[in-house]
């Protein structure tokens, strides 16, 4: 009897596609599941019959509560190789495998600059007036060039936004907790004295930092306060870097110029939920990892991983 196992939230239907699953076809049957699970007894019982999990970065949480009523699974691939949705030792205690996958920062990158350009040009406003029979040039785009790009976090993904910044003639400024002068050297930017600092100084902010306890919530009601009513933030790291609820009134009440966000605090966003109906900002359905070369790295050691995992030898074991 062949092994099952399941792709998750595979919304583009394209899992199958993006990597040769041939390679295990005769000992595993793969199916992709196309809608998102939320509940949690709900996704147990569809799981109860397979023994492998292909899961999408940090989307589906795998608690204990979860993995204690999963007594079939033994190899959970996540893509990328850090995972905080997924509880390690429960799947160790359960004898369930946890393997990753490489994933690329290019691609959050690139949409970074996609909405803060799609934010500094008014391009949804205009295009749709353009679709619409709409007023011929409505708004007045925010210039980039000698503007002030703050960045909080200067990690790998951060220092190649403040590389864009550059080639575009902004000043770039960066802040951390634990960013060090000589490290903003390197970069080429300036190192911000203080968050506060940074924010009030920027004209547009970005977020390029992991979520953990010393970050959750770091910009709340008083540090969006001290943006400048011009200032543009840009999130595609973690929602909960960000008070949502103090986005929301910022934006409602006009005090910045606007915000282009990838994430969002759940996920995907209920029809009804605030952020889809919110004046000034420019939101995507969390696509900063979602490109054809991530997706066929994904998939693509996925296989790798199942077989690995099949032999004997798994590999890029996470835990």
């Amino acid at each position: 009897m062949r092994l099952r196992c399941a792709v998750l939230d595979d919304f583009q239907n394209v899992a199958l596609s993006s990597a040769d699953w041939s390679a295990v076809q005769d000992r595993v049957e793969v199916v992709s599941l196309r809608e998102h699970i939320a509940d949690e007894n709900e996704l147990a019982g569809v799981l109860a019959d397979f023994d492998i999990v292909v899961t999408l970065r940090e989307r589906v949480p795998f608690p204990a509560s979860l993995l204690d009523r999963l007594p079939r699974l033994k190899l959970l691939v996540a893509s990328g190789m850090r995972n905080s949705a997924l509880d390690h030792a429960a799947a160790d205690r359960n004898g369930v495998t946890v393997c990753g996958t490489a994933s690329s920062s290019t691609p959050p990158l690139e949409l970074t600059w996609a909405l803060l350009l799609g934010l500094a040009r008014n391009l949804v406003t205009e295009n749709g007036a353009l679709r619409t029979g709409g007023p011929w040039q409505s708004t007045v785009g925010a210039d980039l060039h000698g503007r002030r790009l703050g960045l909080l976090g200067l990690g790998n993904i951060g220092s190649r936004v403040a590389q864009v910044g550059l080639a575009f003639g902004m000043q770039v400024g960066a802040w951390s907790q634990n960013l060090t002068k000589e490290r903003a050297d390197e970069v080429g930017v300036e190192l911000a004295a203080s968050k506060e600092e940074l924010l009030e100084t920027s004209d547009f902010v970005s977020l390029h930092l992991k979520l953990g306890d010393r970050t959750r919530g770091l910009l709340g009601a008083a540090e969006l306060a001290l943006l400048k009513p011009t200032a543009y933030l840009i999130n595609t790291s973690r929602a909960g870097l960000v008070d949502q609820d103090a986005l929301l009134a910022a934006l409602h009440e006009g005090r910045i110029a606007g915000a282009g966000v990838d994430v969002f605090d759940v996920e995907p966003l209920p029809a009804d939920h605030p952020m889809r109906t919110a004046p000034r900002l420019l939101a995507t359905p969390h696509l900063g990892y979602v490109s054809q070369a991530n997706y066929a790295t994904y998939y693509g050691q996925a296989v790798e991983d199942i077989q690995a995992f099949l032999a004997g030898s798994p590999v890029r074991r996470l835990g």
